[in-house]
């Protein structure tokens, strides 16, 4: 079994489904994928992106505001944890920093990223940490608003070792996406080698960075299983280990109520001895 732990089933095209997300759905269900995370960017749409998975139970999601969109409307840490009551919410997020998008002063990027994390700790749930070209104030924020005590990940990991160090430290995750297949990923395939087997997460993105070999057109959550062959071959396991170890990670982070039955159903020979 796969788990795309991040994607954006609300921005995917419907087109080559006959505008049927049920067929979207039950195409990624015969190529193995057992679970997705539909990750939040704005509130605006967080209603209708509930709605649309509200009766699958392989998939999830998170509610947040993403580092980009500045004008967007601004929510308290109390708005976002009650937002993430919703019983199918898994996660806050995404947000975190974004300087390569963003120019000029930065302070309300900030300032909605140590919200996000105040949520977090508020209700309990992880965060999906979106960084780029922000490795010293993502580092620093998460360290200073104590994001250690929610734990998390940090989604589409793109930075080198000493960062993925510092929030492995911290207590996070590490996913990689379709990036991890380009030929121009060196250095991330270093840090995929060195990262602990168990904080290790793939996903997808979709529809945005489709790995080799779709690189160019539109990602689907299916293609998680690109990522999770690359992690593979990196790692000298088979694709089996690497299916195993990061849709148990997953549970693990995301959904620890659901843990325990998922590891029984796994290995029902041993019982609760986990």
């Amino acid at each position: 079994m796969l788990v795309d732990s991040h994607c954006h089933l609300d921005r995917l095209d419907l087109k080559p489904f006959d505008n049927s997300f049920q067929k979207l759905i039950k195409s990624g269900e015969e190529k193995g994928i057992s679970h997705m995370l539909c990750a939040s960017i704005d509130l605006e749409t967080y209603p209708s992106m509930c709605a649309l998975v509200e009766n699958y139970p392989g998939i999830s999601i998170s509610v947040g505001v993403h580092p980009n969109d500045k004008e967007r409307h601004e929510p308290s840490p109390d708005e976002l944890a009650e937002l993430a009551a919703h019983p199918k919410n898994v996660a806050i997020g995404e947000t975190g920093l974004d300087y390569f998008h963003s120019e000029s002063d930065l302070t309300w990027q900030q300032e909605r990223f140590r919200n996000h994390i105040a949520a977090a700790r508020i209700c309990g749930k992880p965060l999906i940490i979106h960084t780029r070209a922000a490795r010293e104030d993502t580092i620093a924020i998460m360290r200073e608003e104590h994001a250690n005590e929610a734990s998390g990940v940090m989604h589409c990991f793109t930075e080198d070792w000493d960062m993925a160090r510092k929030a492995l430290d911290l207590g996070f995750y590490i996913s990689f996406s379709g990036i991890i297949t380009f030929n121009s990923a060196k250095e991330l395939r270093v840090v995929a080698k060195r990262v602990p087997a168990d904080r290790i997460l793939l996903e997808t993105d979709s529809p945005y960075l489709a790995p080799v070999p779709h690189r160019g057109k539109p990602n689907l959550p299916e293609y998680v299983i690109h990522v999770a062959d690359m992690i593979a071959e990196l790692r000298g396991l088979t694709r089996e280990q690497v299916e195993e170890l990061t849709s148990d990670n997953f549970f693990r982070l995301f959904m620890p109520a659901e843990y325990l039955s998922y590891r029984r159903a796994k290995e029902p020979l041993r019982g609760s001895c986990l």
